[in-house]
């Protein structure tokens, strides 16, 4: 591991941002025919995508490969995260047909591999866990053989409402630690790093074969040295697969860019992460969590 992981690399140490991004985080425009067929589903089936309300940069390459995150329960959230490009506020009623267009969409794309997400819905009893679960039933009695990622919110720590969305049984269950713990009251207002911890202590206990997934985006005025012990924290409580990606800010309404991390440094963290056996760590500039989705399922052998 190179010597640049271990320096102290908080806000007072960043160097200055360069005024345009550098040449690692800039891709091609979307327009491939898979990804304008995509986007024109979603809007006759009136649903959203993560892919376009969170800004990816990656929504081009992922569609034209067959995988799409869905956002479910609305495009409002109930939290206001400071690095977060969606919507926040009070949601609208959430729509109970949903998870049948859901499953209708992925069956006419043919895809090979759907991550389910949502706003958080702490204006609801279980928090949306109910929908979460007929979205995955809907989508595997059409695709029976069919992969799907819950990327779950935190669901308040409520064991019932993660108990309700294993129970229907995910290949993978996602929910993303975003950054280290000191950053968390800043960054994730609404968010506890401890109750992170525990959603995924609960998770294995209930369903100790479904893989484990988590995220971080960095760049926020973490260090190194909180990076790697964050990611030790997740890897003693089970977590299987890991994303590691940089932060673009979204707005300048939105949280601070620290700083950008080099393709070298993403490197280090993925081969830190293997070394503390993680099955599987996806880390690099453009990595969002359901970046390469499809492959990461392969790779932790689901």
């Amino acid at each position: 591991m190179s010597d640049t992981l271990y320096q102290i690399l908080g806000r007072h140490a960043a160097p200055a941002l360069p005024e345009r991004k550098p040449d690692w985080l800039k891709v091609r425009a979307p327009g491939g025919p898979n990804y304008l067929r995509m986007q024109q589903l979603m809007k006759d089936l009136r649903l959203h995508s993560v892919c376009a309300e969170a800004q990816c940069p990656n929504v081009g390459e992922c569609w034209e490969h067959g995988t799409a995150t869905f956002m479910i329960l609305g495009d409002v959230c109930t939290r206001n995260c400071a690095y977060c490009a969606i919507a926040h506020g009070r949601p609208p009623e959430y729509d109970t047909e949903e998870p049948a267009r859901v499953a209708a969409a992925i069956a006419e794309l043919g895809l090979q591999h759907a991550v389910i997400t949502s706003v958080d819905r702490d204006d609801l009893p279980d928090y949306g866990a109910a929908i979460f679960a007929e979205t995955i039933r809907q989508i595997h009695a059409r695709l029976p053989a069919f992969s799907v990622e819950l990327l779950g919110p935190d669901f308040q720590g409520n064991e019932s409402s993660i108990r309700a969305v294993l129970d229907a049984a995910p290949e993978i269950y996602n929910h993303n630690t975003e950054t280290v713990p000191r950053l968390f009251k800043r960054c994730r207002p609404g968010g506890r790093y401890e109750r992170v911890l525990e959603i995924f202590r609960v998770a294995k206990r209930i369903a100790p074969d479904i893989p484990t997934k988590t995220g971080m985006i960095l760049g926020m005025g973490e260090t190194i040295p909180e990076v790697l012990a964050t990611m030790r924290d997740l890897r003693e409580v089970d977590v299987d697969i890991l994303t590691l990606g940089q932060y673009l800010r979204p707005s300048a309404q939105h949280h601070p860019l620290d700083r950008y991390y080099t393709p070298a440094e993403f490197r280090d963290l993925r081969d830190a992460g293997v070394e503390m056996g993680y099955r599987h760590v996806e880390s690099g500039p453009l990595v969002r969590s359901s970046y390469h989705a499809w492959e990461q399922v392969q790779a932790a052998g689901v």
